[in-house]
């Protein structure tokens, strides 16, 4: 499964962004498919991920609430809408993909096999 992350932005503090994930091979809807998020000097951290269909969603306890994962099958796609986007959120981030099946973590991306090259998020006035 080979996987692309889009969005690339720099937004103000307050706005929104909405990241795609598309995958170029495969079907995504097979597979429980992560956003994970990587700030300079920090380690990776979970954001949010969906079993397949839209079963099992996690979100990390510093977006909950403002962002939104989901699926669009018609267009082999995950999106990851960030609303009321902080300084904070300032990363590179990436999508990733595993087995539904597999015991995946979504807070340290464990068990997460195929990952996107990634694209930076920068939230500054």
């Amino acid at each position: 499964l080979h996987l692309a992350e889009s969005g690339v932005g720099l937004v103000q503090p307050g706005g929104s962004l909405r990241l795609s994930c598309v995958a170029s091979e495969g079907t995504l809807d097979y597979y429980a498919i992560g956003w994970f998020r990587q700030a300079p000097g920090k380690v990776r951290e979970g954001v949010s991920c969906v079993g397949r269909g839209h079963s099992n969603i996690y979100y990390a306890h510093s977006v909950k609430g403002r962002f939104t994962i989901s699926r669009d099958n018609a267009h082999n796609t995950v999106y990851l809408q960030m609303d009321s986007l902080k300084p904070e959120d300032t990363a590179v981030y990436y999508c990733a993909s595993t087995s539904p099946l597999s015991n995946y973590v979504c807070s340290t991306g464990e068990y997460f096999g195929s990952w996107g090259k990634g694209t930076q998020v920068t939230v500054s006035s």
